[in-house]
C-alpha cells in the first residue's frame, strides 16, 4: 500500500497544536488591515474538523 500524501494547501494552512487540536490562520483573501488587527489563529470548526484531518493525514 503506498503512503498517503498530504495536501500540501491545507497544511499550509491549518497547523496541529501539541494537543492534538487543529488552528487556522486568516488568510489571502481578506484585508491587510483586518488579518494584522487579527493577528491570531483560531480553531478549525468542528464540521470541518474530521476532513482537515484526513487531508493532513493525521
Amino acid at each position: 500500500m503506498p503512503k498517503m500524501k498530504t495536501h500540501r494547501g491545507a497544511a499550509k494552512r491549518v497547523k496541529v497544536t501539541g494537543s492534538g487540536r487543529l488552528k487556522r490562520g486568516t488568510y489571502v483573501k481578506k484585508a491587510v488591515k483586518l488579518k494584522r488587527r487579527r493577528g491570531r489563529q483560531f480553531d478549525v470548526d468542528p464540521a470541518n474538523a474530521s476532513a482537515v484531518r484526513k487531508q493532513l493525514g493525521i
